[in-house]
């Protein structure tokens, strides 16, 4: 029986989504019918709802999701990421993107790079091409989707996050190696930031230095393993030059902020940039000190699949030694959808939770 599924549209920014109802089409070979059960409004969401990044238009946001399988098509003889068999009734997560392998583009270290990418939340709606975001009540999980299941005690406004923020930050930390006894400094409290400074914390970091211009933001920062904060804005405070760093990474996107956690890099450093995802200035690089110092710059947009399965694994293991559950600040209905972008742009919480089904 064919299904009746609803979505938002996204036509143009700081406009209305609009609700629109149609059948859910067969599955195609190798695909999953899952039923949305949270999506979060990420950064990226907020950002093209406010026209500061472009998306093919209309299309229906959200990236951020967790949900039930529902249907799976008949020839499929896949697994999840770590061989467990999935079945109707699993509560999953997947990565944001699906990356055909055999494309002359594909590489397995930045498979989010293929030019041969289905990437979810991000598409042009079509009368042929439709639930494909998360601000909808169901998702055609596209072959090449890596996929994890998830035990049903995970809450839902956590597991939405783990294929984006999480994902990314596992990202971040790969890029730069082991931080094992080393001094980080992390620019930019949102989630991204919240989450790298508990994967420092966790992976052994000496020191770590939480800097944002967000006075509650910083308090979280705490929470989640800083051991101490900055905030560039007050004028009281102020990073000394002589304290420097083995590790900077920057969430925030600001060009200031990246001038500065650069300059304050020790001999060695690395410097991994994520939050520059919009048109901003160049920054301004002493080309000069980087040689002499030996600094390492890296930028990761998206992460692999190795880094969505650490993303998994961490929040598994480390769900109660931080207050991920707390990072959703007000939770609306998929009927509120426009409440919800409202309030995000209004209030700037770490997150939003859309609840479209109950797990």
């Amino acid at each position: 029986m064919i299904k009746q599924g609803n979505f938002l549209v996204f036509e143009r920014s700081n406009t209305p989504l609009t609700s629109h109802s149609m059948p859910v089409r067969p599955l195609s070979e190798g695909e999953i019918l899952v039923k949305i059960c949270y999506t979060t409004l990420c950064g990226s969401d907020l950002h093209t709802y406010c026209g500061m990044r472009q998306e093919p238009c209309p299309t229906i946001l959200g990236h951020e999701i967790a949900g039930i399988i529902e249907d799976i098509a008949p020839d499929y003889k896949g697994t999840d990421a770590i061989g467990i068999p999935l079945q109707k009734g699993d509560l999953i997560t997947w990565t944001v993107f699906a990356s055909d392998p055999q494309t002359d583009s594909y590489n397995p270290e930045i498979p989010q790079k293929n030019t041969a990418l289905y990437k979810y939340g991000h598409r042009q709606l079509t009368e042929t091409d439709s639930f494909h975001g998360g601000l909808a009540t169901h998702i055609i999980l596209r072959p090449h989707t890596c996929i994890r299941k998830l035990s049903p005690s995970l809450p839902l406004p956590v597991a939405a996050t783990i294929n984006c923020a999480v994902a990314t930050a596992a990202g971040a930390l790969r890029l730069a190696g082991s931080v094992k006894g080393k001094r980080i400094l992390i620019s930019g409290m949102g989630l991204l930031g919240l989450v790298c400074a508990a994967m420092c914390k966790e992976a052994g970091a000496a020191y770590i230095i939480a800097s944002d211009m967000d006075q509650k933001r910083l308090e979280l920062a705490r929470k989640f393993g800083a051991d101490q904060t900055f905030n560039p804005a007050d004028q009281s405070e102020e990073l000394s030059g002589s304290l420097l760093m083995d590790c900077f990474f920057d969430m925030s996107g600001s060009p200031e902020a990246m001038e500065s956690g650069i300059d304050h890099l020790a001999v060695g450093g690395y410097a991994i940039l994520i939050g520059a995802v919009f048109k901003q200035r160049k920054l301004h690089i002493d080309a000069e000190q980087i040689i002499r110092r030996v600094l390492t710059i890296r930028g990761l947009h998206n992460y692999n699949y190795s880094d969505f399965n650490t993303a998994v694994d961490f929040i598994t293991v480390h769900l109660d030694n931080y207050p991920f559950a707390g990072m959703i600040e007000k939770e609306f209905s998929l009927e509120e959808v426009n409440e919800a972008f409202a309030y995000a742009k209004d209030k700037k919480p770490v997150r939003v939770g859309i609840l479209i089904h109950q797990n």
